[in-house]
């Protein structure tokens, strides 16, 4: 399975991935392995995720995701919260 996910960072920006291991993937982004953006943001939380078949669909999702303006991603997040 693969995912495309929003973290949100401790200084309330959001940022958009994929991975096909989502878990490890948080976990990375928390310990400092993840990318570069989210390494001074630390901690981030998990708020949206989407499942995907294939790499390339996730990967594809993770662009468009990308482009939405900030407002768009809220709206996107709150219709479809990750209970925590």
């Amino acid at each position: 399975m693969n995912y495309t996910y929003i973290l949100q960072c401790k200084d309330d920006t959001f940022y958009t991935g994929w991975t096909n291991n989502l878990e490890k993937r948080i976990k990375d982004h928390n310990d400092g392995k993840g990318a570069k953006y989210t390494k001074a943001r630390r901690p981030v939380k998990l708020v949206y995720y989407e499942t995907y078949e294939t790499k390339k669909q996730a990967m594809k999702r993770e662009y468009e995701i990308k482009q939405l303006s900030r407002k768009e991603k809220i709206v996107l997040i709150h219709k479809n919260k990750v209970s925590e």
